[in-house]
C-alpha cells in the first residue's frame, strides 16, 4: 500500500495516477476521513489524559459530594472517549478500503494507456521462422505424439486441466531444471514452495483471496487458499521481519504448483494450455533496498531473455503500460513468445512478467531493513518474475520447434534431460534438420 502520510500530502497526484492506470478510487474522500480519523485520535487522547487526571484527583476530593461529582466527570469523559472511539472504527473502516484499493505509483517511463499502448522495447536474438509448411498448434502437435491429455485432465478434475505425457512430462522436468540451474549460477537460492497460503499473506502480496473478482481457489472452513504463483509464498515467508542491510539484495527462485480459476478465459487465444487451472512455474523473487530494485528488475529481465534465448525461441520484450500494470507493480516487463499455431498466422503470446513493487507489497506485509550504526527501519522493496511457466513455454517449444516431417525438435540446452534430440522420429531414422 502507499504511505498515508505520502497520499494526505500528495492527493492530487495519487488521483493522478489512479485514473492512469483505470483504478476507480475516491482520493479526496480518503483524504476526508483520514483527517477526520486523526483528529479524532487527538481528541480521544485528550480525552483519556483528561479522564486519568480526574481518576487521580478522586482520591483528593474534600467530601463524598466532590468525590462522587469527579466520579462522575470521569465517566462522562470515558463515554465520550468511547462514542469517538465507535466512530473511529467506522470512519478507518471504510478509509482502510480506499487505501487498499490504490496502486502503487507508477514508473514515469511507463507508457500511459490500456493493454494497446504497451511498448515493445527489444526482442530476442531468434527470428521468427518461416515455415513452410502447414503449421500445426500445439493441441494438434500433442495428439499427434500423445504428449497431453486434456480429455482425461477434464474428466477427473474439469476442463482446464490436463496430463502431461511422454516428453512432455520429461519436458516440465527438463525445463525446471534447466531454469533453476541458469538463476542457481546467479546467486539465487532454489526453494520449494508451500502450494497454499493464509488470506493475510495473499492480501499483502495483493491478490484477492475471496469474492467475485478473485482468481484464486479457496479451502472451504479454511483460512487457506491454493497460491497462484510462487510470488505469494516467497513474499509472504518475510511477513513481519526485519532484515539487516548488509543481507540485501535476496535472490530467491522458487518451484511451486499455480492454481488459478480463469474466470471468464474463453477463445482460440486460451485453447490447449495457454489458460489453464494449474502449472508449474519457477519464480524469481527477491528483497532489496531502494537503491537496488532498478538495477535487480533489470537484471530480471536479462535473465528471463537468458533462458529464452537458450532455448532458441522468438520472443520480444514490452514496457507495460498503466492501464494493465497489476495494483503492486510499479514498472512491469512482459516477455512474449512467438507461437505459429496461435491464431491465424501466429501470434506473440506472454510467456513471462517481472515486476518492481518497490515498497508495496512490503508495507502491507511489513518487511523491514535496519541500516547497521542508525536507529529506526526502513520498508525493503520487492520484486518477482516468472523464470519458466511450464505450460506456456511448452506452446512456444512443441510450435516452434515442429518440423516439416511431423516431428518436433526438442530444444539443444533441455536435451541432457530428455535423453534425445528429436520428439516423433526414432533415434536411428535421425537426419540433420534445420530448426
Amino acid at each position: 500500500m502507499l504511505d498515508k502520510r505520502f497520499v494526505l500530502e500528495n492527493a492530487e497526484l495519487v488521483q493522478s495516477n489512479c485514473e492512469r492506470r483505470g483504478v476507480k478510487v475516491d482520493v479526496p474522500r480518503f483524504v476526508e476521513l483520514e483527517t477526520k480519523r486523526r483528529g479524532l485520535q487527538q481528541e480521544i487522547e485528550d480525552l483519556s489524559r483528561q479522564a486519568n487526571e480526574v481518576s487521580k484527583s478522586i482520591g483528593k476530593a474534600k467530601d463524598e459530594a466532590e468525590r462522587e461529582q469527579r466520579k462522575e466527570e470521569g465517566r462522562s469523559l470515558r463515554d465520550e472517549k468511547d462514542a469517538k472511539a465507535s466512530e473511529i472504527e467506522r470512519i478507518s473502516a471504510e478509509a482502510d478500503a480506499l487505501h487498499r484499493r490504490m496502486p502503487n505509483l507508477t514508473h514515469p517511463e511507463s507508457p500511459v494507456g490500456g493493454e494497446d499502448s504497451s511498448r515493445e522495447l527489444r526482442k530476442g536474438e531468434i527470428e521468427v521462422r518461416r515455415m513452410g509448411f502447414p503449421v500445426s498448434d500445439h493441441v494438434e502437435l500433442a495428439e499427434q505424439h500423445d504428449l497431453i491429455d486434456f480429455e482425461a485432465g477434464a474428466r477427473i478434475a474439469g476442463n482446464g486441466f490436463y496430463f502431461l505425457k511422454n516428453e512432455a512430462a520429461m519436458l516440465e522436468l527438463a525445463l525446471q531444471q534447466y531454469a533453476m540451474q541458469t538463476l542457481i549460477r546467479e546467486g539465487f537460492t532454489p526453494m520449494t514452495t508451500p502450494d497454499l497460503a493464509r488470506g493475510e499473506i495473499l492480501q499483502g502480496v495483493g491478490f484477492i483471496p475471496r469474492g467475485p473478482e478473485t482468481q484464486i481457489y479457496s479451502v472451504e472452513n479454511f483460512d487457506l487458499n491454493l497460491v497462484a504463483t510462487a510470488e505469494i509464498t516467497l513474499g509472504g515467508m518475510m511477513a513481519g521481519q526485519v532484515i539487516d542491510e548488509e543481507d540485501l539484495p535476496i535472490k530467491l527462485c522458487g518451484v511451486s504448483h499455480c492454481f488459478r480459476t480463469e474466470a471468464g478465459s474463453a477463445g482460440r487465444a486460451s485453447r490447449g494450455l495457454y489458460r489453464v487451472h494449474q502449472f508449474t512455474k519457477v519464480e524469481m523473487f527477491a528483497f532489496t533496498t531502494p537503491d537496488q530494485s532498478e538495477d535487480t528488475l533489470n537484471m530480471f529481465l536479462d535473465l528471463e531473455c537468458e533462458i529464452f534465448n537458450g532455448l532458441g525461441l522468438p520472443f520480444r520484450v514490452l514496457d507495460i503500460a498503466t492501464g494493465d500494470l497489476g495494483g503492486p507493480a510499479y514498472r512491469k516487463f512482459d516477455l512474449e513468445a512467438w507461437m505459429p499455431g496461435r491464431g491465424e498466422h501466429g501470434e506473440y503470446g506472454e510467456v513471462t512478467s517481472t515486476s518492481n513493487c518497490t515498497d508495496y507489497q512490503a508495507r502491507r506485509l511489513d518487511i523491514r531493513y535496519k541500516t547497521k550504526g542508525e536507529k529506526g527501519t526502513n520498508f525493503v522493496h520487492t520484486l518477482n518474475g516468472t523464470a519458466v511457466a511450464i505450460s506456456r513455454a511448452l506452446i512456444a517449444i512443441l510450435e516452434n520447434c515442429q518440423q516439416a516431417d511431423g516431428s518436433i525438435l526438442v530444444p539443444e540446452a533441455l536435451r541432457p534431460w530428455i535423453g534425445k534430440e528429436r520428439i516423433g522420429v526414432p533415434e536411428e531414422a535421425d537426419e540433420p534438420v534445420e530448426a
